[in-house]
C-alpha cells in the first residue's frame, strides 16, 4: 500500500478497536469516503485499500488497443467490453485495465450505482504497471481476488516479465483462490480467449508490441 493510502485510510477509519470479522465493512466505508487527488484510483485488494496512479500512455494504450478488439469481437451484440469502472464482489473492489460484462448491466449495478458486481462479468484484464507493488498486485493478488470471485477468464499483460508476456487464465476454482488453467506467451505469439463471449480474441502484437529487445 503506498502512503497516500495509509494516510487517507487513517483519516478514514473510526478510531475504534474492530473485530477482525468487521474488517471488510470497514475498509468498505473508508473506501467509499476516500476523496483521492486526481489522477489515483482506490481498490479493496486482500484487506488492504491499495491507492495508485492512473496509467502512463503505453499503458493507456495497450488497454485501448485490448477493449478495441473486444469491441471489435463481439460486434455490437448483448456483452460489450468497459474501462474504468469499478468491479466489486462483497465489499471488495477492483478496477480492472479491461472487462467484458453485458451491455445492458443494470439489474447488475451494485448498491448506490457504486459500480458491476463481479457475478455478471466474463472476462477481466490487467496491463502491469512498471512498481514492484503494482506488478505483485496484478500477477498474485488480483489473480487470487479474481478467483475467489470466480471471475471466469483473466488475462495479464506484462511488460516486465521477461521480454514481455501474455498470460490467460482461465476455470477458477474460488475456494482455492487460483485458476486451474494457464497459458503463458511471449509478446509476438497470439494467444486466443479461452471462453465465454470473448472466446476466440487473439490477443498479439497488434495489442502488446513486439518483445521489448526487438523495439
Amino acid at each position: 500500500m503506498t502512503a497516500l493510502a495509509h494516510e487517507t485510510l487513517e483519516a478514514a477509519m473510526p478510531t475504534v478497536t474492530t473485530p477482525p470479522s468487521d474488517l471488510d465493512d470497514v475498509l468498505w466505508q473508508a473506501w467509499k469516503a476516500m476523496e483521492l487527488p486526481e489522477g489515483y484510483h482506490a481498490e479493496i485488494v486482500e484487506g488492504f485499500i491499495e491507492v495508485s496512479p492512473t496509467g502512463r500512455y503505453s499503458h493507456a494504450r495497450t488497454a485501448n488497443r485490448l477493449r478495441r478488439a473486444l469491441d471489435t469481437a463481439l460486434g455490437g451484440g448483448e456483452f460489450t467490453a468497459y474501462q474504468d469502472m469499478n468491479v466489486i464482489h462483497g465489499r471488495k473492489v477492483w478496477i480492472p485495465d479491461v472487462f467484458v460484462a453485458l451491455e445492458d448491466a443494470d439489474e447488475h449495478v451494485t448498491e448506490d450505482g457504486l459500480g458491476i458486481d463481479a457475478a455478471a462479468v466474463h472476462l477481466v484484464a490487467e496491463v502491469v504497471s512498471p512498481d514492484a507493488d503494482s506488478r505483485d498486485r496484478d500477477r498474485d493478488r488480483k489473480r487470487r481476488a479474481y478467483a475467489r470471485a470466480g471471475i471466469p477468464v483473466y488475462v495479464i499483460i506484462d511488460d516486465y516479465r521477461a521480454r514481455g508476456s501474455v498470460t490467460v487464465l482461465s476455470d477458477p476454482v474460488p475456494d482455492e483462490a487460483r485458476y486451474a488453467s494457464e497459458t503463458t506467451v511471449a509478446y509476438g505469439t497470439a494467444v486466443a480467449v479461452p471462453e465465454g463471449p470473448a472466446k476466440g480474441v487473439v490477443i498479439d502484437a497488434s495489442i502488446t508490441g513486439v518483445l521489448k529487445d526487438a523495439r
